[in-house]
């Protein structure tokens, strides 16, 4: 009886996160701020939250409040997790630094 060979099981596509370069000081290397809306446990309000990644840009192409989407990756350092996909719109760093501001205010 032949044997059959079983199809490997596709993992699931991780996710991406979109998010705004938050410094561009080091070499191939970015910190990227992702906001995002958590439901608060006992009030039940939506509060504003943020995570920051430390993501690997191997052209150095992205700069400071630039939007762009990462990925996870295998490990590249002892924080950096994340590889740059795309850069989803160019944004000088002083309109980035305001649109922050304002959604802090609102």
């Amino acid at each position: 009886m032949p044997q059959t060979t079983k199809a490997k099981t596709q993992e699931p596509v991780k996710s991406s996160k979109i998010g705004v370069v938050d410094s561009d000081k080091r070499s191939k290397t970015r910190r990227v701020v992702v906001s995002y809306l958590a439901k608060h446990p006992k009030y039940g309000k939506y509060v504003r939250q943020r995570t920051v990644l430390h993501v690997h840009d191997e052209k150095q192409e992205s700069r400071n409040g630039d939007i762009v989407e990462v990925a996870p990756c295998r490990p590249m350092s002892k924080t950096k997790f994340w590889t740059l996909v795309r850069i989803v719109e160019r944004r000088s760093a002083e309109a980035a630094a305001l649109r922050s501001v304002k959604e802090l205010q609102a």
